[in-house]
C-alpha cells in the first residue's frame, strides 16, 4: 500500500501551475518544519485545507501519499485522517507518528480565489474584450 521512497519538495511539480497564477500564494512542494507541537498543529491545519495531495513519512519511514480529509489536533493525541491515493481504506495516523510533511500534489484551487477572478474580469473589461459575471467551464482547468 504505502511507497517507501522518501518525499522530497521537488516531488511537486511546479510546472503544473499556470504562470499567470504565480502571484497567487500556494504551499504546493513546501516542506514545513514539525519540531515543536504548535509547527505540527499548524503544518497539520494547513495541510487540511490544502486542496492537494500531501505525502506523509511516518517515523518508522512508511510513505503515504494522499489526501488529509479530517484531523483532530484537539486533546492529549492529535491525528490527522488520510485517504491515500493507492487504497480505498482511510487511515488515522497520530500527529506524533509523523516525521515529514510535503505538499506534494497540485494544488487544486491555486489562483481559483475571487480576487483572481475579479483581477481577470477587470483586466478583460479594460482590453475591451467580453467579460461575463458567469464562471469559467471546470473543463478550462
Amino acid at each position: 500500500m504505502a511507497d517507501t521512497t522518501s518525499p522530497t519538495a521537488t516531488d511537486a511539480d511546479p510546472s503544473e501551475i499556470d504562470p499567470a497564477q504565480a502571484d497567487t500564494k500556494t504551499v504546493q512542494g513546501r516542506v514545513p518544519e514539525l519540531a515543536s507541537d504548535a509547527e505540527r498543529r499548524a503544518a497539520f491545519d494547513e495541510a487540511f485545507d490544502y486542496r492537494g495531495d500531501i505525502t506523509l513519512e511516518t517515523v518508522d519511514g512508511t510513505v503515504i501519499e494522499g489526501f488529509i480529509f479530517d484531523r483532530r489536533s484537539e486533546g492529549d493525541d492529535p491525528y490527522v485522517r488520510i485517504w491515500p491515493k493507492d487504497a480505498d481504506e482511510r487511515i488515522d495516523i497520530p500527529y506524533r507518528n509523523i516525521a515529514r510533511l510535503v505538499f506534494s500534489g497540485r494544488d487544486t484551487a491555486a489562483g481559483r480565489s475571487w480576487e483572481t477572478w475579479m483581477r481577470k474580469y477587470y483586466e478583460k473589461k479594460a482590453k475591451g474584450e467580453e467579460a461575463s459575471i458567469q464562471s469559467e467551464s471546470l473543463d478550462d482547468a
